[in-house]
């Protein structure tokens, strides 16, 4: 009998539940701005609906009686500022050619301390409308004349006290400002913005009103209409408060009917055997506490006759991948198959060398582990997906060719999710419909902050290794300030020197394979440079190919043998140089973070990360998590020219100053954000979450999956809750899903 997806599932998207009829929030918003304003929105932001703009929310607030501080512009921003004229100078320029009279009017404004200039071509009135003292809000881009910062013919709104309004009242309402752009400044967006909101009528509320009373929340519409025209700070913050715990419940809804819809879902139980006790039995170490717990949990996931939905989160190099290969040779047993699907080639070849290895000839004999990747040989493909659709291969390891319509399984039963945020849902589903209800695995190396884990991984059972095994040394890590030391970045190498003569080996990791091309950057690094500086002034980033002539041409490791890795390779050129690498016929590799994951050379021990500051917090640990993986200890180098003050040393100072990938995740966290720390394609835009942010809203969180859960518990196909059903089906989108949820 077929099962009924959850409330918001799958099977439903796009329609509303029950035939119900979608609200005023659907209406186009042609129908209430006309074309042309909403061409302008759908062209600037994406939104075609009442509810895209009733939820396009003021990214902050000014008064009118604070001024911004004028200083901290950058050259090429849009900004939106609230300044006072500090004076008026209108020229005459030379006649246009058609003998025309031409002006320009230069405004000058300030907030006490710094200036800006606005220039306003052959609008002379300006001068007498923003005479000086008036304080206004003004939009633009910023840029540069003569090495003056300015504005040219921004949009304005002037503070005029309105009639019949308290002064002081009137000075510390807020003035709500929009993201905004060249085309729509905030003043516009802000008027149509009410236009919307007069014409959205009744605007149904999916939190019942039983639990917006027990937690003191507005109305949907009484939360949306304050935030976009609060009359006091304290309304503005209500109605934000209300705003996230409305996104938090509606995703703990979703994310709890999934996860009550995935336990129905029917599975042959796999039970261990044989093929784990000899595997186990092989080992050359114990396995750490965590990893049995992990692997306890899993089998009894696997005996249990419905679907495994599991994440292991463990830190770099804690095992997660014996993990995984133990749950294989459980489902392997029964003649059931298991594939693990890889975000690139280079990491699924070597997570195929890992489990061959571990497997040992005999038992790798009977599963026969096959590989099977886009790049491979057409005859190497063909062979590959012969042995998967009869059953031979019961490991498989691959990259997206997995996802193939060409790619078959005699009998797929359990899928592994390597590093599961570079899939979006539609791959994953992908290769699960290859099977009947599959069980299914994530492995992530990155560890997750309870929150986040909550937010975006809360239909899936979590286990957590954080034990490291027997054996692996401890790896040290320093800063290297380029800038204000050169004599210590050029000790570095020579430390690089001492290293290989002493027969081992060593990284060197750049953010680029050329000048100007970008390879694997985090967009967690530093902002694109630094935030705070001219985009001219931005320290130059290191490369591969400069660096490796460099390196090869004079250094003190020039007399080794140095060769390069990156993106920008073929598979088989990639494959070769990893190859020598691991038989220590390379000493010292330059590469991108194509190394980040999956690659096991024991003999390195030694890596530079030039550049470090345009890497994010987690992506440095898992780089260095690629030194010490043997008998000799690690020791990684951050080599940065960044402000000492600044927020990216900031960053490289909390990884020298911990190995506890745990309590980086936090720091990551809390310094930059759920968006970036779940990656670009899972920002707060892509996912839909407006106003919640996990970095401080854990109370919300916790309330609301609660209160979810009651909700659920009560009526798990929310037949009594209409609005909800809507709400969840209409906001949770598969772009929404994609980026949040792990099906």
């Amino acid at each position: 009998m077929a099962k009924q997806e959850p409330s918001g599932g799958a099977a439903s998207r796009g329609a509303a539940p029950g035939g119900a009829v979608p609200s005023g929030f659907d209406r186009p918003l042609e129908r209430v701005l006309g074309k042309a304003a909403a061409g302008k929105l759908e062209r600037a932001f994406g939104m075609t609906t009442l509810r895209d703009l009733a939820w396009h929310l003021p990214r902050r607030y000014a008064k009118r009686g604070e001024l911004t501080d004028l200083a901290s512009l950058v050259p090429g921003e849009h900004v939106t500022v609230v300044a006072k004229v500090r004076s008026v100078e209108t020229r005459q320029l030379q006649r246009d050619a058609k003998g025309r009279r031409r002006s320009l009017t230069t405004i000058t404004i300030t907030d006490g301390t710094s200036s800006l200039d606005l220039a306003f071509f052959n609008q002379e009135f300006r001068g007498t409308q923003l005479h000086q003292g008036v304080t206004a809000l003004f939009s633009g881009t910023v840029g540069v004349y003569k090495g003056k910062r300015q504005l040219a013919h921004p949009d304005l709104e002037l503070f005029d006290e309105a009639e019949g309004i308290d002064a002081e009242e009137w000075a510390n309402q807020p003035v709500p400002i929009y993201p905004a752009t060249a085309s729509l400044a905030t003043t516009k967006i802000q008027a149509l913005v009410a236009q919307v909101l007069d014409a959205l009528g009744d605007v149904p509320d999916p939190v019942p009103e039983t639990i917006r009373r027990e937690h003191g929340l507005l109305p949907l519409a009484d939360a949306l209409r304050s935030a976009h025209q609060p009359k006091t700070e304290q309304e503005a913050y209500r109605a934000r408060h209300t705003l996230a715990w409305h996104e938090a419940f509606l995703l703990q809804t979703y994310l709890l009917a999934t996860r009550a819809w995935f336990d129905t879902l029917p599975t042959q139980p796999r039970h261990p055997g044989a093929l784990l006790e000899r595997f186990d039995a092989a080992l050359p170490w114990q396995l750490t506490d965590d990893q049995r717990a992990a692997g306890a949990a899993i089998a009894a996931d696997l005996a249990s006759g419905t679907a495994m939905h599991r994440l292991v989160q463990g830190e770099v190099g804690s095992g997660k991948t014996v993990v995984a290969t133990r749950a294989m040779l459980t489902v392997a047993e029964s003649g059931g198959q298991a594939a693990l699907l890889a975000p690139t080639e280079v990491l699924a070849v070597q997570h195929l060398r890992s489990i061959t290895r571990s497997l040992g000839p005999d038992l790798a004999a009977e599963v026969q582990p096959t590989l099977l990747t886009g790049q491979m040989p057409a005859a190497d493909r063909r062979r590959a997906m012969l042995r998967i659709a009869a059953g031979q291969a019961r490991i498989v390891v691959g990259t997206h060719a997995l996802l193939s319509e060409k790619t078959s399984f005699a009998e797929l039963a359990l899928v592994v999710i390597d590093e599961q945020h570079r899939f979006g849902v539609a791959q994953r589903e992908a290769l699960r419909a290859k099977g009947i209800h599959p069980h299914t695995l994530v492995l992530t190396a990155t560890p997750i902050p309870r929150t986040i884990a909550m937010t975006a991984f809360g239909d899936l059972d979590v286990s957590t290794i954080r034990s490291l095994p027997a054996g692996r040394s401890p790896i040290q890590t320093f800063v290297v300030d380029r800038a204000a030391h050169p004599q210590r970045f050029g000790r570095v190498w020579q430390r690089m020197h001492e290293e290989v003569e002493a027969g081992r080996q060593a990284f060197v990791v750049c953010p680029a394979i050329a000048p100007g091309r970008l390879e694997g950057i985090d967009p967690r690094g530093d902002e694109a440079a630094d935030a705070s500086a001219d985009a001219a002034e931005a320290a130059p980033v290191d490369d591969v190919e400069t660096t490796l002539a460099q390196l090869q041409r004079a250094s003190a490791i020039s007399g080794h043998r140095i060769a390069a890795l990156h993106g920008g390779m073929t598979t088989d050129e990639k494959d070769a140089v990893m190859r020598e690498f691991r038989d220590r016929r390379i000493d010292v590799l330059v590469a991108t973070t194509v190394i980040e994951v999956g690659v096991d050379v024991p003999n390195a021990t030694m890596m530079v990360v030039l550049s470090a500051d345009r890497f994010g917090v987690s992506q440095l640990h898992q780089l260095r998590g690629r030194v010490g993986r043997g008998e000799h200890a690690g020791l990684c180098m951050l080599v940065t020219a960044a402000d000492e003050l600044g927020e990216a040393r900031a960053r490289l100072d909390a990884v020298a100053g911990t190995l506890d990938g745990f309590a980086l995740a936090e720091v990551d966290l809390e310094q930059r954000g759920e968006g970036d720390v779940l990656g670009a394609a899972q920002s707060g835009v892509r996912s839909g979450l407006r106003v919640l942010r996990v970095a401080r809203d854990g109370a919300i969180i916790d309330a609301a999956r609660d209160a979810a859960a009651a909700v659920l518990a009560e009526d798990p196909l929310l037949e009594r809750h209409t609005a909800l059903r809507l709400a969840v089906h209409g906001r949770l989108d598969p772009d929404a899903r994609a980026a949040l949820v792990t099906a």
